[in-house]
């Protein structure tokens, strides 16, 4: 961690907190849910030895960035906008984008409204899913994945109070550490329920956990929730892209007991002739054994060596 500088920049109308390090090529790094560029603090390091400048932003409505209240400024178009901004703000014409669970879903929406900013995208466990024009996002969830999918449980105004009485640390101590495969559900009844025995696993210290825990206990989970929120606002506004593939260079990464990985028929899509359709410059995919949800953490080294030989060919 030594050496990461943390600067602010105004972007979008927003504040910005940034985590940096290194000089050379941009390599722009976002997180996903419930995390914040901490989760990217072994790539810092690790691609500024490399010879890259690694930028890892907290973004809208996460960490030391700020929050708007309003479900409607988390769309895909306030938050591309926002990585317009700090693009630009980082003087540079084009970065290497890598990004993670809900920055992944960000990233691939960079890649369509601006692939002239994208030289190459390393994606990880989120893949590229075209929109459909017939199925609204949380409906179709509900229909097809119940009540308890967390996504449809996110979209409940009081789960911000179900959080607050378990606690930030036991919440994301449930998330971050959960590797059952599958879509991930959240009963009514002990949602975020722990075993007070429960260990860490080896690549998650108390210190990080204390570190995500006291960033949540002071700007809280309404802005990671208020994505989730707009999903379908999403849908509405992204009618004209509908068909629309991305065509930048990308490399996927995914662990083979991840929870979207392994939900209902996203191996088909991914190994299946969809992914290659919607993504025409898909150069590969890998599967990482016995890997969950979080690999940039929990594989470091190894998901580092992929984005690297990855993005060296650009």
């Amino acid at each position: 961690m030594e050496g990461i500088e943390h600067r602010t920049f105004n972007v979008n109308g927003i504040n910005m907190h940034v985590a940096e390090k290194g000089s050379g090529p941009v390599v722009l790094f976002l997180h996903g849910f419930p995390e914040l560029w901490y989760t990217w603090r072994h790539q810092i390091v690790a691609f500024a030895d490399l010879g890259y400048r690694a930028v890892a932003p907290d973004l809208r409505g996460y960490g030391d960035t700020d929050a708007p209240a309003d479900i409607a400024s988390y769309t895909y178009f306030h938050v591309v906008g926002d990585l317009v901004a700090l693009i630009e703000s980082l003087g540079v014409e084009s970065v290497f984008l890598v990004a993670h669970d809900w920055g992944a879903m960000i990233g691939w929406y960079l890649c369509l409204f601006r692939p002239d900013l994208v030289k190459a995208y390393a994606c990880l466990s989120v893949p590229f899913r075209p929109r459909s024009p017939k199925m609204k996002p949380i409906p179709t969830m509900r229909a097809f994945l119940g009540d308890d999918y967390y996504m449809c449980r996110f979209q409940d105004p009081g789960m911000e109070d179900e959080i607050a009485k378990y606690g930030s640390e036991a919440v994301l101590k449930k998330i971050l550490t959960d590797t059952k495969p599958g879509p991930p559900c959240l009963p009514k009844e002990n949602a975020f329920a722990i075993s007070p025995n429960a260990k860490l696993p080896l690549w998650l210290t108390q210190d990080d956990l204390k570190y995500y825990s006291t960033k949540y206990d002071q700007k809280g989970f309404t802005g990671g929730l208020n994505y989730y929120r707009a999903l379908d606002l999403n849908w509405e506004l992204t009618a004209p892209w509908t068909g629309v593939k991305v065509k930048v260079p990308v490399k996927f990464m995914v662990g083979d007991l991840d929870m979207v990985y392994t939900t209902p028929g996203m191996k088909e899509y991914v190994h299946g002739e969809g992914f290659n359709k919607d993504v025409p410059m898909l150069e590969d995919v890998v599967v990482l054994e016995g890997a969950a949800h979080f690999i940039n953490q929990e594989r470091a080294q190894e998901t580092n060596s992929h984005i690297h030989d990855f993005i060296q060919k650009f």
